[in-house]
């Protein structure tokens, strides 16, 4: 990836350019937002927001020519929503684009009754989280580039036979998982993306070609970049680059022009920029829409762009109509079945090839081929689409396909993680332990095998749970229940009676170090010494050890250790593999790792077990369990995989050999949704009882779809038979007698 020349002359000019006020003019209700879309209408201008929430997930459309207040016109639920876009003329029709996280469809809609037009198309597994689109200026064909993580996938929306599809054009690397996009149309056509907690900004062409783009560094804002929106031009465009409170406008060579500062508010901070160029009734030079948080609430906003400009000398262009395209010569041609693009060596020359889009093949991309060959699990019925047999589906059918058996009752509002308490009495009285990390609901549930609750708690924000068995607290021998507590930054512990029931214990809540912001954890008892471990870290990938002891009739903890794990990059999920002395470490963009988990172990550099991108492994790598063997090298690693829905099976022996994915659909007979964009994960291979005599997987599922239709506001999670995803060979390696305070 090459660094921009002008870099150092941006960095110059920043440091002399104006800034402005920029007034919040309207703003929405309380809306899970994200990204901000414009539909370009010269009597009901709008716009369009998705709507992150887990019942009322999908968008909502506002009109532009309110007053004070954005007045909302409609809102479409077909599922917790990130991605908007709109899109015009493509065969006649003007469209908003949207793609769910629940079943990973695009779906199309028609802008003035915000109606879904057609079916739900292409879906497209993975975790995405930019979507831009372009119009080419010389062709008129309509693009859309959608981004996850550390790829982006280049699409044509076009109708054939009276039918829009979605055609893929090819897949490349960014490098980056973009969180922002945005096109330029004037002179070279640009695409621009940006990343979380990061200040820069990358660049490519927006090209009709099928080879990947060239990335380059086009520089670095001020501060780390939140959205993105390109102001077109006359002569030249405009880049409006969003930071916290500020959005900075850039000339296409990013040197600084000047910058707007959001008023109206306190603790203001946007994302999900966009811009309206055309009059409106209440703003004859423009508005600005985007997502925003601050004191007043979490919903939509927009700012009336002509003073602002003014003040900074920035020319204004309400001329722009994104519908225009300056010259219809299109290079999806009938000599290449519409399925490439027609190359000729010249314009005189009447030679001429095909280069063929993603999936299609042949002199003239008249036959179609499928990634992975389906796995052998399927047919290739299309462009890199695949007819999965029974029991098989996923990426390219490489998933085996399993059931929930039972769900856990709706509780609280954002779930994470789950853990599972085998009771001393009887086993099939033990527990499953969840957390709700939200401020709605934030606490544990305890529910029973099958999946009645039978106890809420409350607590600051828990966001990973684990198990603690056989502690010595005294003269009691107790088990408890442990997580990172996001809320207050703190270790929570409680006990876990005998009866399956939590109940506070003495110095139940530890602080870690200074300045520190947990997220994931996990617990280790050492065999080497008998002492127990919590561990804790942070997104920055910080680990922190502490020794968990009782002292004083009270829990006390003491930092023995911290390190970084993976890469670098944001970890969460982990687990310990006590007998051989390893924890197992999730780092969402990139693997799984294994590192020595004892406080004087080496952790400068750990073992890699699957990596994003080997084949087998997709972001984001999530929750992480073990399952016990009858030995240190018998058992298995269990990894989700957020991003598609799905987990990954390692042997626990080293070098931890792959064994298989498996993915969970829906069970209609027992009326239980699929899993879907995944979290936390728990499992056990000693026999449960009845309920669950070859073991027990218990894991997060993001939207909880009900039978009757629509998603609750309530997490769920899903119960899962061990012996389904192993099978009876798998499970020979398996303790189903294990007992976890007999060690």
């Amino acid at each position: 990836m090459r660094s921009s020349p002008l870099f150092a002359a941006s960095l110059a000019a920043s440091a002399v350019a104006l800034e402005v006020n920029l007034p919040i003019s309207a703003r929405s209700g309380e809306v899970q937002s994200d990204r901000t879309a414009v539909f370009y209408d010269a009597a009901d201008p709008l716009l369009v927001g998705n709507d992150g929430g887990a019942s009322s997930g999908g968008f909502r459309v506002f009109g532009l020519n309110g007053n004070t207040g954005l007045a909302e016109i409609s809102h479409e639920t077909p599922g917790r929503t990130k991605l908007v876009t709109t899109v015009y003329g493509v065969d006649g029709n003007d469209l908003i684009v949207t793609i769910a996280q629940p079943d990973s469809y695009f779906r199309l809609y028609d802008p003035s009754t915000a109606e879904q037009v057609g079916p739900p198309l292409a879906r497209t597994l993975g975790d995405w989280s930019a979507l831009c689109a372009w119009k080419s200026q010389s062709s008129g064909e309509q693009y859309v580039y959608l981004f996850g993580k550390g790829h982006a996938v280049q699409f044509l929306l076009r109708a054939r036979k009276g039918f829009h599809e979605f055609v893929e054009i090819q897949t490349f690397d960014t490098i980056v998982e973009a969180s922002s996009c945005a096109v330029s149309i004037s002179g070279a056509q640009a695409v621009y993306f940006a990343a979380d907690d990061n200040p820069a900004v990358y660049t490519f062409r927006a090209a009709e070609k099928t080879l990947a783009p060239q990335i380059s560094v086009l520089g670095e804002a001020d501060d780390d970049v939140t959205g993105l929106a390109a102001y077109i031009g006359q002569k030249s465009d405009y880049l409006l680059v969003a930071q916290a409170d500020v959005v900075a406008v850039y000339d296409p060579s990013f040197t600084l022009l000047g910058s707007m500062k959001l008023t109206g508010d306190e603790d203001i901070e946007i994302q999900g920029l966009n811009v309206y160029q055309a009059p409106t009734e209440n703003y004859p030079d423009g508005v600005v829409t985007y997502a925003v948080e601050s004191d007043l609430g979490t919903g939509f906003a927009a700012s009336s762009i002509g003073a602002a400009f003014n003040e900074l000398d920035l020319d204004l262009n309400t001329a722009y109509n994104p519908r225009k395209s300056a010259n219809l010569s299109s290079l999806v041609c009938s000599e290449c079945s519409f399925n490439g693009f027609c190359k000729r060596a010249s314009k005189q020359s009447c030679s001429l090839s095909c280069s063929c889009f993603a999936g299609f093949k042949g002199p003239k991309c008249a036959d179609f081929t499928c990634r992975k060959a389906c796995s052998d699990h399927g047919q290739c019925v299309g462009a890199n689409l695949c007819a999965c047999d029974d029991g098989w589906g996923g990426l390219y059918c490489a998933f085996k396909v399993v059931q929930a058996v039972a769900e856990t009752d709706a509780n609280g509002g954002d779930g994470d993680d789950p853990a599972i308490w085998i009771s001393a009495v009887d086993k099939a009285k033990s527990r499953i332990i969840t957390t709700t990390k939200s401020e709605e609901g934030a606490g544990f549930g305890v529910f029973d095998l099958s999946g009645r609750m039978v106890q809420t708690v409350e607590a600051a924000e828990p966001n990973n749970v684990d198990v603690i068995y056989g502690f010595q607290a005294g003269n009691r021998t107790v088990d408890l229940v442990y997580a990172a507590c996001r809320e207050d930054n703190t270790l929570c512990l409680f006990e876990m009676t005998s009866n399956g029931t939590l109940q506070a214990i003495a110095g139940g809540v530890q602080p870690t170090k200074a300045d520190y912001d947990v997220y994931g954890s996990c617990v280790y008892r050492s065999r080497k010494s008998g002492k127990q471990y919590l561990f804790v870290n942070a997104k920055s990938a910080e680990y922190l050890q502490y020794e968990l002891t009782w002292r004083d009739n009270v829990l006390q903890t003491n930092l023995v250790r911290n390190f970084t794990g993976g890469a670098g990059g944001q970890v969460e999920g982990c687990v310990s593999d006590e007998a051989n002395g390893w924890i197992v470490i999730g780092e969402e963009p990139h693997a799984l790792w294994r590192y020595g988990a004892e406080p004087d172990d080496e952790s400068t550099e750990g073992f890699i077990i699957g990596e994003v991108g080997d084949g087998k492994m997709y972001a984001d790598v999530e929750g992480v369990t073990l399952v016990e063997g009858p030995s240190a090298d018998e058992g298995f690693i269990i990894v989700s995989q957020q991003g598609v829905s799905a987990y990954n099976v390692y042997r626990r022996a080293a070098p931890h050999d792959y064994v298989e994915t498996f993915t969970i659909y829906e069970n209609p007979e027992k009326g239980i949704d699929a899993v879907t964009n995944t979290d936390g994960i728990a499992a056990v291979g000693a026999a449960l009882g009845d309920a669950f005599p070859s073991g027990l997987i218990v894991v997060h599922d993001d939207a909880n779809q009900l039978p009757e239709g629509g998603t609750s506001d309530k997490a769920s999670f899903k119960l899962v038979s061990l012996g389904d995803v192993l099978g009876d060979g798998l499970m020979e390696q398996v303790d189903t007698n294990w007992n976890p305070r007999a060690l």
